[in-house]
């Protein structure tokens, strides 16, 4: 069994999966994470499956250098398309990021009418809309595809910017038609616009974020797997490790907005060799 003090590993094409990792910061305080962004690969979105299933596999190889007990697929593009064939190659635990919150989603809808904004690979792969179906087969299902919020969060000045109101507008107006009543945010990325999504959407639909529930079915699997962390740490500051592909300067700034620790010590590394 591995040990119970060792760390989480947290995965994402780039900053995205931040979102993840601040709600197991905050729902599993005594977890320590090791997160690797892979910034000079990003996006994973428009790439082919084949791709992103060697990028996958490469990270892994380098999480597990790292010990960890357990990894969490903060992409859900990388969910979508290698999360299944990556799991039975491991001896650890795995999750992704598209289960939690497609469970939630479906519990929310009040007219049975869904949204999904993701990635292109993400909405091509009907991940979501075949796991909703499952849980629902009534349920109606809307996927789109906003390729351009990913590069808008990277670059972190249009947050909040009226640009990125009016790509948004522009995306979801089919959705408002549709008449939805729950969106589930299906790119790590976007729970970053999700004031500006929930805005252009209006108070009528609920907008899921998977990362919160991903952190909630971490924090499950943990006890379940008899892994959980029962060792309380003092410095909270030191115990998270950031790794990325690119250079950190960037990542650094970014992730120091939307984390409660510092990541001042975040490394470069060459993830091709893995």
């Amino acid at each position: 069994m591995a040990d119970r003090k060792a760390p989480i590993g947290v995965f994402d094409s780039g900053v995205g999966g931040l979102t993840v990792a601040r709600e197991i910061m905050r729902q599993i305080p005594d977890e320590k994470i090791v997160y690797f962004g892979d910034t000079a690969r990003v996006p994973y979105g428009s790439k082919s499956r084949d791709t992103i299933i060697k990028y996958s596999r490469q990270i892994i190889r380098f999480l597990k250098t790292q010990e960890v007990k357990a990894i969490v697929v903060a992409c859900n593009t990388a969910s979508a398309v290698a999360l299944e064939e990556v799991r039975e190659e491991l001896d650890i635990p795995i999750i992704g990021v598209i289960k939690a919150g497609a469970r939630t989603a479906a519990a929310a809808t009040r007219n049975g009418k869904i949204g999904i904004i993701a990635t292109e690979t993400t909405i091509n792969s009907k991940v979501y809309t075949h796991f909703l179906e499952e849980l629902n087969p009534q349920l109606t299902v809307i996927g789109k595809a906003c390729p351009l919020f990913v590069p808008l969060v990277e670059e972190g000045t249009f947050l909040n910017d009226p640009i990125t109101e009016e790509i948004a507008s522009r995306y979801l107006e089919g959705l408002k038609k549709e008449q939805i009543d729950t969106l589930i945010l299906g790119c790590t990325h976007y729970p970053l616009i999700s004031s500006t999504v929930g805005r252009v959407m209006g108070n009528q639909v609920t907008l899921v974020n998977p990362a919160y529930e991903t952190a909630r079915e971490l924090k499950a699997l943990l006890k379940e797997e008899g892994l959980e962390n029962t060792e309380q740490k003092q410095d909270r500051e030191a115990m998270h490790t950031f790794y990325v592909s690119d250079t950190p300067d960037n990542f650094r700034k970014f992730a120091e907005t939307i984390l409660p620790c510092s990541v001042a010590d975040t490394t470069q590394i060459n993830i091709e060799k893995y």
